[in-house]
């Protein structure tokens, strides 16, 4: 009898389990920030607010909010009912700025970082990546302030797909990288985690909160623009880069986004705009000079 009833629960537990998954505890947090977050693996609840607001250009290409103009927040909780952490950045003009980060800093959040990710762009863009810890609801609440003394937009309507011929294009650029991407409208977003854990003042930090390279891509007639970033340690940090130059791409910005991470990560942003083989030729030699999975 006893080996019947260990046989009836182990049969029964994979159904039970399946059949009352775990509930989202992020309803506060989307309702204050009017919008749903996105699961994302790793247990984060990501928000994106594109800047569709701004029309930036570098040289003769208007930059895609999606390539390089996208503030985000990731929400993780630290342990089961505990309280939550935050991290992103904010994507801001100049007389944005001091305002955003008297909002942020009011509210108990630590500034990690203020920079730039690009070159040459029109107008000048910065960047103030943040950390939160406590409650989410508080939490959301001071980033919905911050946001109010910007311009940025509430999130709208899915961006459109690309065209058949931007399609064609992606394909040419995802053969010469050797990853397959994932579209966000006619953007082409390519991630590639690193293999070692990453970990912030003792806690294991998801890939999907900023830990990851990334590559973004639009079409600019039959050719590509690409922006995004490399995380590297140190001594993978000038083997990129020369990689980067070697193959017509431009590295933008060198910085840090963190204050206590192990092991310490730098991020190599770029920019280039050329024929699709050979960005993701270039792209695929400098992911050759990283630790990836």
């Amino acid at each position: 009898m006893k080996r019947i009833a260990v046989f009836v629960v182990l049969a029964l537990a994979p159904s039970a389990l399946a059949a009352s998954p775990p509930e989202s505890n992020w309803q506060a947090v989307d309702e204050v920030l009017g919008s749903t977050g996105k699961d994302l693996p790793g247990g984060v609840h990501r928000f994106g607010w594109p800047r569709s607001d701004l029309h930036v250009t570098i040289g003769n290409v208007a930059v895609e909010p999606a390539v390089a103009l996208g503030s985000w927040a990731g929400f993780v909780q630290t342990a089961p009912g505990g309280p939550a952490m935050t991290m992103g950045d904010l994507v801001l003009l100049d007389a944005e700025l001091d305002p955003v980060i008297g909002e942020l800093s009011s509210g108990g959040f630590e500034i990690l970082a203020i920079h730039n990710h690009l070159a040459g762009e029109n107008p000048r863009v910065l960047y103030v990546h943040f950390h939160g810890h406590g409650d989410a609801t508080s939490l959301a609440k001071t980033l919905k302030a911050a946001l109010a003394k910007t311009r940025t937009p509430s999130p709208g309507k899915s961006p459109g797909a690309p065209t058949a011929e931007q399609t064609q294009t992606f394909e040419k650029l995802q053969a010469a990288l050797g990853r397959k991407g994932t579209m966000a409208g006619a953007v082409l977003q390519v991630g590639v985690p690193r293999p070692e854990p990453i970990r912030d003042a003792g806690m294991e930090v998801p890939a999907s909160l900023g830990m990851s390279t990334s590559l973004n891509f639009q079409a600019v007639g039959a050719q590509v623009a690409t922006s995004g970033d490399f995380v590297l340690v140190a001594d993978e940090v000038n083997p990129v880069l020369r990689e980067l130059r070697a193959h017509g791409i431009a590295p933008t910005a060198l910085h840090s986004h963190m204050l206590r991470e192990s092991p310490r990560l730098f991020f190599m942003h770029f920019w280039a705009v050329g024929s699709p083989e050979a960005i993701g030729a270039g792209l695929k030699a400098a992911l050759g000079k990283t630790a990836v999975k």
